[in-house]
């Protein structure tokens, strides 16, 4: 098991050998794709969502959906995009439903980051980040779908296409149709990041 949790993520001989552990119950396996994913989950969680419990949250949701939908998993893309699809879903949902109150901690724990950092740059970056990702959640589905992969979790087109099933011509088009949706929602903000 340890070859399959130290190799390459893309590796489809190795996704192939760890899907067929996990399908079979291995627990070991499991522990091992939790352990080599949570970066990635909890980075795309964290841009969606803001650094934080909520981010958290959601990326072990995403896993205890992912083990309780493994036999559903299809196998046509990799299984990375995969689990970042589910979490880009759940982070949106729960984007969704919670209020848009900052806790006043995080806040604080930017600027003691950065001892240097103005405390008014420090509000308008956290209100842009915030703006953009209610923006990006309000996108409809196949666009927000593709804008998020694409921008928070850092999937190439090609990834995203596997990771969809879609063709790569159709997550072109619903990148530039989504990115042309949140232009005049931004004004003059750039694309999410």
């Amino acid at each position: 098991m340890d070859r399959v949790a130290t190799s390459a993520w893309h590796d489809e001989g190795v996704d192939d050998a760890l899907i067929a552990a996990l399908r079979s119950g291995d627990r070991d396996a499991f522990a091992a794709l939790v352990e080599r994913e949570t970066g990635p989950i909890y980075r795309t969680c964290a841009r969606i969502l803001g650094a934080g419990a909520d981010a958290e949250d959601v990326a072990q949701e995403t896993f205890v959906i992912a083990y309780r939908s493994l036999r559903g998993f299809r196998g046509t893309g990799s299984l990375r995009g995969w689990l970042l699809r589910i979490a880009s879903r759940q982070a949106f949902r729960r984007l969704h439903r919670r209020r848009p109150a900052a806790p006043l901690d995080a806040v604080a724990e930017e600027r003691v980051a950065d001892a240097n950092a103005d405390p008014a740059r420090v509000s308008v970056l956290r209100e842009r980040h915030g703006s953009i990702r209610s923006t990006v959640a309000s996108l409809p589905d196949p666009y927000r779908e593709v804008v998020a992969l694409r921008f928070f979790a850092e999937l190439s087109l090609l990834e995203i296409a596997e990771a969809t099933g879609r063709p790569l011509n159709t997550v072109k088009t619903h990148l530039r149709r989504g990115l042309e949706r949140l232009r005049p929602l931004l004004g003059d903000e750039e694309s999410p990041s």
